[in-house]
C-alpha cells in the first residue's frame, strides 16, 4: 500500500492502476485509471465502504478533494453514511407520517401532539415534494414564514421537530444529510419572569371572544394551570359535582394526580362547553386543542401588548394570588409544584391537599380578575 501526502505533482506522476493514500487525512486517497479519481475509504456500521469524491482536475484538486473528504468524515462521525444515494421518488408527507407513527411509541402525548401539528400543518408546503426537492433554502423560507405568522418561539420549535424528522430520514438511509441543520434559529427575547400588568390583563380580556380558544385563555388565567393541561382537558377530568378538575398522573409534569378546586368563574366556563359525541375533549376534536400558534398570533394582533407567551398567564395568576395574600405553600399546591414547601422529606410527610385553602385562593383571584377586567 502506497502512502504519501497527496499533492498535484504526486497525482500527476501516478501510473494507471496505482492507488495512493494520504498521510494527512485518514482514508483519503486517489486511484489512477483512464482518469484519476479521489476517493474516501471508511468503515460504517462495521463494514468497509468507499465513497468516490470526484475526478482530478475537473473539478477537484488535491486540496479541494481533501477538504471534501474531511466534510464526509464529519458526516460519518455523526452517523450518516455518505455513500447512500437519496431516493428521488419518495414524497415528504409519506415519510413524515412514518416518522410520526414511529415516535408515537415513545413520545409523550403532549410532545406527539406538537410534532403532529408541526409536521402536518406547518410543514404542509413540503407535503407534495419529494425528499430530494427539499433543500436548505426551501426550509429556510418556510421557517421565515412561520416566524412571520407565529413568532420566533414557534419557528424554533417547528425547526427542532423538522430537524428531528430529517435526522430520522438520514438514519433510515433515505438521505445523506440533514438540510434543516444548517438553518438559523430565531432570537426569542421573551423573559421567563414576565407577569402581565393589570392594564395588559384588561386589554387581553377585552380582545377575547366567545369561542373555545377564548375560554381556554380565560381558564388559564382563572386556574393557573399549564397550557396542555387545559387545552387537552377531557370530560372525565371535570367533576362538576365536586367543582373540581382532577388530572391523572399521566397528564401532569410531576406525574402526581392533581385535584384542583374551581372558582365560580372557572366552573361557569366549563359548564357552558358543548359536549360532542365525536370527542372526549372539551376544546378539540380527538386530541384536544391543537391550533395554538395560529390562534395566539391572531389574538396578539387584537391585544396590542408587549410580547408574551401563554405560560406567562400561569405566572401572572400565581403572582396575583400572592399579592392578594395567599400563602406560598397554597400557591404551590394550586400550581402542583413539588418544590419549596413540599420538597424532600416535607413533601413525603405533608399529605394535606389544602382543598379549602386552594378553593378560597382561586376564588379571591377570580373575583379580582373580574374587578380589573370589568367582567
Amino acid at each position: 500500500m502506497t502512502v504519501a501526502r497527496i499533492t498535484k505533482s504526486v497525482v500527476d506522476r501516478l501510473l494507471p492502476g496505482a492507488v495512493l493514500w494520504d498521510t494527512e487525512v485518514l482514508g483519503f486517497g486517489v486511484r489512477a485509471g483512464k482518469a484519476k479519481h479521489y476517493l474516501l475509504r471508511f468503515r460504517f456500521q462495521g463494514r468497509q465502504t468507499f465513497k468516490r469524491i470526484g475526478t482530478h482536475g475537473s473539478p477537484f484538486t488535491p486540496e479541494t478533494a481533501r477538504k471534501e473528504a474531511r466534510r464526509l468524515l464529519g458526516l460519518i462521525a455523526s452517523g450518516v453514511n455518505p455513500s447512500v444515494k437519496p431516493t428521488k421518488g419518495i414524497v415528504f408527507l409519506e415519510q413524515a407520517e412514518r416518522y410520526l407513527a414511529a415516535r408515537s411509541r415513545d413520545a409523550k402525548p403532549a410532545t406527539l401532539r406538537q410534532m403532529q401539528y408541526h409536521l402536518r400543518t406547518l410543514a404542509a408546503p413540503l407535503h407534495p415534494l419529494t425528499l430530494v426537492q427539499i433543500d436548505r433554502r426551501r426550509i429556510a423560507e418556510l421557517l421565515a414564514q412561520v416566524e412571520l405568522g407565529s413568532g420566533p418561539a414557534q419557528r424554533n420549535r417547528f425547526r427542532a421537530n423538522l430537524s428531528a424528522c430529517w435526522n430520522w430520514l438520514v438514519r433510515e438511509g433515505l438521505l445523506d444529510v440533514n438540510v434543516v441543520a444548517g438553518t438559523g434559529t430565531a432570537t426569542e427575547n421573551i423573559s421567563r419572569s414576565r407577569v402581565l400588568s393589570e392594564e395588559e390583563l384588561r386589554k387581553l380580556w377585552a380582545a377575547l371572544g366567545s369561542d373555545g380558544w377564548s375560554d381556554i385563555i380565560r381558564l388559564l388565567l382563572f386556574t393557573a394551570q399549564r397550557r396542555d393541561e387545559i387545552g387537552a382537558l377531557a370530560w372525565n377530568e371535570v367533576d362538576l359535582a365536586r367543582k373540581m378538575i382532577v388530572l391523572p398522573p399521566a397528564r401532569v409534569k410531576n406525574k402526581r394526580q392533581h385535584e384542583l378546586p374551581l372558582s365560580h368563574q372557572a366552573l361557569t366556563i366549563l359548564k357552558r362547553q358543548s359536549r360532542r359525541n365525536d370527542t372526549d375533549f372539551l376544546f378539540g376534536a380527538k386530541r384536544g386543542f391543537l391550533n395554538w400558534s395560529d390562534s395566539k398570533a391572531a389574538l396578539d394582533k387584537r391585544v396590542g401588548i408587549a410580547e408574551w407567551r401563554l405560560h406567562d398567564l400561569r405566572r401572572s395568576a400565581a403572582t396575583g394570588m400572592a399579592e392578594l395574600g395567599t400563602q406560598p405553600h397554597i400557591i404551590e399546591a394550586v400550581l402542583n409544584h413539588v418544590s419549596g414547601h413540599k420538597a424532600g422529606v416535607a413533601g413525603i410527610y405533608n399529605r394535606a391537599r389544602y382543598e379549602g385553602e386552594m378553593r378560597a385562593a382561586l376564588q379571591r383571584w377570580g373575583d379580582h380578575l373580574d374587578h380589573i377586567t370589568g367582567a
